[in-house]
């Protein structure tokens, strides 16, 4: 046994040596790739905000601008505030809103890829290498630059084979040694005793120990967000809800067909109208082949879509500052088990699939991660589908490389393309390297379109984004000492915002209440507040779902939650924006669709129908005798009627209206407006096998139960029986 553990020692110790050997000789080739952040005085802000009326109208006053960005997600956002921040003349339009697409649907990670390092370091890959590289020098860059959206985050790798300690100790520490003093924080390994103390949903059995890593967290669709106000504030025109229909052309004076303008429209006011530019850029993710055909209609796609679902649970499912790796699921895929905002994200599936703009999430994709996760938590976690409160899919736009023959093979790192035209294609590549990518692209569009920038170079790296400047990790006291708001809520701001905080704040209404003195919230259970939907207005948002999605997220953390506080966020946005009454309904049924088709809403009312109804006799009574309880006027279902006098009965007399039709829509699966026997048998089968977390419709008919047989029991024991007395 002895000669055994002294050979694998051997082993690990020269896998340790060879790591380090071969991160070094790839760092001596990579050297030119390092991110500069040498100090140099940041560009100040210009402006304040203008409002988006001001921005339209600085797209159509006809003057030219020296870059036209195609594309509101990270990587177009990022492009636009490297353009603007080195003096040329900006716009960006985005067909939807800013981060609708893939930008905002990521696994909030900022991260440079352990399991490509691992695939660098054993093949002697260098370009993959490269890519882990950029990724873990700006992991650290987007840490610094938005303080606010971003923070450390470790994440656990348990392991379950003792001879897998060494060798996922190894992996890790290169990963560490990768990005040097670039490095977020030192990797550790934990004891199986410690693994549990802090991780202890953790199924134990066969537990070894634990590597814990740090990586860094984002919200990711604020990020993207708050990278665009930025460009904003330093003067680049930014519009969202923009379509471009058309790419404009002229002759260059030598007979060459070059780029000079585009023909877009405003989806708010409906106008079409033309934008002059010297230079076009193509960040339009996974839309960058449609962009890319309307500059030459024979060109070859590039773009290779691969779907990732990711889901929402409890935050109970895993600690408030600990994630969880699992490295190779049963179809050899990632699975990521992370805290965020007080829940818990599980993902990625990565499948291909089709382009569109309303990408949504299967049952099968969903399925799948929950049956992944179950393999590592321990049996006091019952993982049911009942808990998933959101569900969500979002296209990986790879691509293949047009600047090389072979374009069959796809790039693992970003691609930057100039056509004969001068269109300027940006695609591929990760959240994470949003900045370098711009930084590439701005870069590429100088040299191709001759352009004549205030500064040759890129100043990003040291630039604070929106909300960043300021901030601090106490702000939040300020807020509830100054403005009387709760402690959750002025950290969440706080979080959200940065140094923006303060500005929202004074939107807030006086809650009528002795503490907190202002801050309504939207929902009980989230710390949204109506001036968010305020300020949100002055971010842009221009339908509910801008403001449930990216300026709140909470279509992301819990949809029944979203639909629930649609119809405040729909009066507070309609004081806003003038809506009329017809277009508030729009805006909710545009809005409902949106939570029912993207965001899981459907497919967990789905799932549900599907359920066999698995009760024994006994429980069938119960619940028939529960059903006619409320079923009163004995009519064979329970109306919404019905529902309003149960409630008032126990003493919840000011329940809205929308509120009792989402207690209806929770159980009315067939959407008839009423509640049948069957209906209830089976929501209760669902509870009972946890496919169902909770049902208020089912709490209502039990306490209903409760109450009678109370009644029932006070009639029988009489005075004469009791003995008067005790």
């Amino acid at each position: 046994m002895t000669s055994r553990m002294f050979k694998f020692g051997v082993t690990a110790a020269s896998a340790a040596v060879g790591s380090v050997l071969a991160s070094y000789t790839l760092d001596r080739w990579n050297s030119p790739h390092v991110v500069n952040n040498a100090v140099q005085p940041p560009p100040k802000r210009k402006r304040t905000l203008p409002p988006r009326a001001e921005q339209i109208k600085s797209l159509t006053s006809g003057e030219e601008f020296d870059v036209l960005i195609i594309g509101g997600g990270a990587t177009g956002a990022g492009c636009a505030l490297d353009s603007v921040t080195r003096g040329l003349k900006t716009a960006l339009v985005e067909l939807d809103d800013f981060a609708s697409g893939t930008s905002s649907r990521s696994t909030k990670l900022i991260h440079g890829g352990v399991r490509y390092l691992q695939k660098a370091i054993l093949g002697l890959d260098l370009e993959q290498y490269r890519m882990v590289k950029e990724a873990l020098q700006e992991r650290a860059t987007m840490l610094e630059s938005a303080p606010h959206l971003t923070h450390p985050l470790p994440i656990m790798l348990p392991v379950y084979t003792w001879w897998q300690v060494p060798y996922y100790w190894v992996g890790i520490k290169a990963y560490d040694l990768v990005a040097g003093d670039r490095n977020v924080k030192s990797s550790y390994y934990l004891s199986k005793k410690d693994a549990l103390e802090l991780f202890p949903m953790l199924k134990k059995d066969k537990l070894c120990g634990a590597i814990v890593y740090y990586d860094g967290q984002q919200d990711d669709a604020r990020m993207c967000l708050a990278v665009a106000l930025t460009a904003a504030r330093h003067g680049a025109t930014v519009c969202n809800h923009v379509e471009v229909k058309e790419l404009l052309k002229k002759d260059d004076g030598t007979g060459k067909q070059v780029l000079c303008g585009a023909k877009v429209k405003d989806h708010m006011s409906g106008k079409e109208f033309t934008v002059k530019a010297k230079c076009i850029i193509n960040a339009a993710g996974p839309f960058t082949d449609a962009i890319r055909k309307m500059d030459n209609p024979t060109v070859k796609s590039i773009c290779c879509p691969s779907s990732g679902v990711h889901i929402v649970l409890p935050g109970y499912y895993s600690p408030d500052q600990m994630g969880l790796l699992d490295p190779s699921t049963s179809d050899g895929r990632v699975i990521f088990f992370l805290p965020w905002q007080r829940q818990t994200i599980a993902g990625t599936t990565d499948l291909p699939c089709e382009i569109t703009h309303n990408p949504s999430p299967t049952e099968d994709e969903i399925q799948f991660i929950l049956n992944e996760i179950k393999n590592y938590l321990n049996a006091d976690v019952e993982v049911r589908r009942g808990d998933v409160l959101s569900a969500w899919s979002g296209i990986r736009p790879l691509v293949s490389d047009p600047n090389k023959d072979d374009t069959q093979s796809l790039a693992r790192n970003h691609i930057v393309h100039v056509s004969p035209s001068n269109l300027v294609t940006i695609a591929g590549g990760k959240w994470t390297t949003y900045r370098a990518m711009a930084e590439h692209t701005i870069d590429a569009a100088v040299k191709a379109c001759n352009l004549k920038p205030e500064r040759a170079e890129a100043v990003t790296s040291y630039l604070k984004i929106e909300g960043g400047q300021g901030w601090t990790p106490t702000m939040y006291i300020r807020l509830v000492q100054d403005f009387g708001l709760e402690c959750e809520v002025a950290q969440h701001l706080a979080k959200s915002y940065g140094d923006r905080a303060f500005a929202v704040s004074k939107m807030a209404s006086l809650t009528g209440k002795r503490w907190p003195i202002i801050g309504n919230r939207i929902h009980p259970e989230f710390p949204y507040i109506d001036a968010e939907i305020r300020y949100g207005v002055r971010e842009y948002a221009c339908t509910a779902v801008d403001m449930i999605a990216r300026r709140l997220r909470l279509a992301f953390l819990n949809v029944q939650a979203a639909q629930e506080a649609l119809p405040v966020i729909v009066d507070i946005m309609a004081e806003e924006l003038n809506w009329s009454k017809d277009e508030k309904e729009r805006q909710i049924k545009a809005a409902t669709e949106f939570l029912g088709n993207e965001m899981g809403h459907s497919v967990n009312r789905t799932s549900k129908e599907r359920i066999p109804i698995k009760l024994s006799k006994e429980e069938i009574q119960t619940y028939i005798k529960r059903f006619q309880l409320i079923d009163k006027d004995k009519k064979g279902y329970v109306s919404i009627n019905d529902i309003r006098r149960g409630l008032k009965s126990f003493g919840d007399t000011e329940v809205s209206g929308e509120q009792l039709h989402e207690i209806l829509r929770e159980i009315d699966t067939n959407m008839n407006g009423q509640v049948e026997l069957d209906e209830y048998l089976q929501m209760m089968s669902a509870i009972k096998t946890g496919d169902v977390a909770y049902s208020r419709f089912a709490r209502m008919a039990e306490l209903e139960e409760q109450k009678v047989e109370a009644a029932s029991l006070k009639q029988k024991i009489t005075v004469d029986r009791s003995g008067g007395g005790l």
